[in-house]
């Protein structure tokens, strides 16, 4: 059961309107890497997972406070739009609201779409996705799937932060930054506790390692111009499981045949020209004849 709370986990209240910020925002809100995404994400790895207790809890603590950043993030961009465009500008195009909005730097879909209010999509326009979330039910892959999410998420946040002035939109930035910040050393804490339950190492998943080729599973390809690869931890040593060696290979040679696709199915009319039908054999028959 989820039960909605009207006061915001922090306050979202900008000095002034800004319908081009309002747009940028909306980046934060539904992007691939926005507060919809990582408040679906969670929340389905939540449902999904097989480890009651604290695993679970934590999970489903994380996804429900995400739903109230999508909150506050919403109230902002509706606030940040409250008034748009400015009165210099409005004032020239009053009769015309989706002009109007054009010419104060507004998203289009925000008048037309969204009446003057937030929307489930990201800066471009382009809406939310579901497939842009990860629940696979193996915890160790997922809780990296995280990392990458809070890291992705507080990377945006702080171009964002950057791109204003107003005191009240980076005040709201300042906690979405610092939550982002915990969310990161949490899921990493997470990692680890996984390992020290025994419950993942450093491999997900952490089967078939006895079954895989391992004559490639510690070598570094070499397949590019450059001639430093070589000179990092990834190229020579014991690698982070403490069982792989890593081994830097140079110019590796193909392994493998000739990427050749098989013969397609007649009734597809794909171009083949090793077998050309019977229409084409019998040309070539009667070719063969004339020249003899």
């Amino acid at each position: 059961m989820f039960r909605h709370t009207q006061r915001m986990q922090f306050e979202a209240k900008p000095e002034q309107p800004d319908a081009l910020y309002a747009k940028k925002l909306q980046e934060l809100i539904g992007g691939a890497w926005g507060e919809m995404t990582v408040t679906m994400q969670y929340l389905f790895q939540g449902w999904n997972c097989r480890a009651p207790g604290k695993y679970k809890d934590m999970i489903l603590d994380i996804g429900t406070e995400e739903m109230g950043h999508v909150e506050m993030l919403a109230t902002m961009v509706a606030r940040l739009l409250e008034g748009a465009p400015a009165e210099t500008t409005a004032g020239m195009v009053d009769q015309d609201p989706v002009l109007a909005a054009v010419v104060g730097g507004m998203d289009p879909e925000h008048a037309i779409v969204g009446g003057g209010g937030p929307l489930p999509a990201d800066s471009a326009g382009t809406p939310w996705n579901g497939k842009y979330i990860v629940s696979s039910g193996n915890l160790l892959a997922d809780f990296r799937v995280n990392v990458a999410a809070e890291s992705q998420g507080r990377l945006q946040t702080a171009r964002l932060y950057n791109m204003t002035d107003d005191p009240g939109v980076k005040e709201m930035l300042k906690f979405n930054l610092a939550r982002d910040t915990m969310h990161q050393l949490q899921w990493l804490a997470a990692i680890e506790q996984l390992q020290e339950d025994g419950l993942a190492g450093t491999i997900a998943p952490g089967a078939l390692l006895d079954e895989e080729n391992q004559q490639h599973s510690q070598t570094l390809w070499g397949l590019s111009d450059g001639t430093t690869a070589d000179q990092g931890k990834w190229a020579s040593g014991t690698a982070p499981d403490n069982q792989h060696q890593f081994q830097y290979l140079d110019q590796p040679e193909p392994l493998g045949d000739v990427s050749s696709a098989p013969p397609p199915d007649p009734q597809l009319y794909a171009t083949n020209t090793e077998d050309r039908g019977i229409a084409g054999k019998a040309k070539d028959k009667i070719k063969d004849t004339f020249q003899q």
